[in-house]
C-alpha cells in the first residue's frame, strides 16, 4: 500500500452565494482516519466530492503526495475509491456482475477473490439477483465488496454505513480498519462516530 500523504489547504468552496468550504485545512497520512462532521448543509458531502475532483473549490488545492492532484487528475483517481450516497451499481446487472465489471476495469480480478469478496459482506446467498431487487442495505454491501477489492490507498466515504443494521455497521468498521492496516487512508463524512471497530481517529468538524 502507499505511503502517499493527503495534504488540504485552505479550500474554500461556493455554490451560488452560498460559502460552503471556508478555508478548510487538514493532512491525512497513511493508516490514519478522520471524521468529517458537521450539520446538514454543513458541505461534508461537497468536501469529499472537492477532494476527489468532482467540484472544483474557488481557492486552495488538495495535494497527495506532495503534488497537486489537478496536475494529474487521472493518476490521482487510480489511487482512490470514493464511495457516495448511492452505491455505483447498475441495476440490471446481478451483484456479482456489478462487481466483476465495476473492479475490472481497475485491475485484475480473479474468480476466488470476487467469491471471497461477496462472502465477506454476506452475499453469498444473494450475488446472483439483480441489483434493481436489492434492498438499499444489500446495495451498500455489494458497494463495500467493490471497495475493498479495488485495493487503493485511499477511501473517501460518504455516510458509509447508510442503510446497514448493527452487523452492516461492524463490517463497515471492519474493512476501515484493514484498510488502514495495510497503510491506507480514509476520509469518512458521517452525522455518527465511526463504528468502534474501526479503531482511532482524527475528526474534522464543519459548521453551517
Amino acid at each position: 500500500m502507499s505511503n502517499e500523504t493527503l495534504e488540504v489547504e485552505n479550500l474554500h468552496l461556493w455554490r451560488g452565494d452560498r460559502h460552503v468550504l471556508k478555508g478548510v485545512s487538514f493532512t491525512l497520512a497513511a493508516g490514519a482516519c478522520l471524521e468529517v462532521t458537521g450539520p446538514n448543509g454543513s458541505g461534508k458531502t461537497s468536501l469529499l466530492r472537492t477532494l476527489c475532483g468532482l467540484m472544483y473549490p474557488e481557492e486552495g488545492r488538495v495535494l497527495w503526495g506532495g503534488h497537486d492532484v489537478r496536475g494529474d487528475l487521472r493518476a490521482f483517481h487510480t489511487a482512490l475509491a470514493y464511495l457516495g450516497h448511492e452505491p455505483p451499481l447498475k441495476a440490471d446487472l446481478s451483484a456479482r456482475e456489478n462487481l466483476h465489471y465495476w473492479i475490472g476495469v481497475r485491475r485484475p480480478l480473479s474468480a476466488a477473490e470476487l467469491d471471497t469478496a461477496l462472502a465477506r459482506v454476506g452475499a453469498r446467498t444473494w450475488c446472483e439477483r439483480l441489483v434493481r431487487t436489492l434492498s438499499a442495505g444489500q446495495k451498500r454491501r455489494v458497494a463495500l465488496a467493490g471497495l475493498a477489492l479495488l485495493a487503493v490507498p485511499l477511501w473517501l466515504l460518504d455516510e458509509p454505513t447508510t442503510n446497514l443494521d448493527a452487523e452492516g455497521r461492524r463490517l463497515v468498521g471492519g474493512l476501515i480498519a484493514e484498510q488502514l492496516a495495510r497503510g491506507g487512508a480514509v476520509v469518512a463524512a458521517v452525522h455518527h462516530e465511526l463504528p468502534p471497530e474501526a479503531g482511532p481517529a482524527g475528526r474534522l468538524e464543519l459548521a453551517a
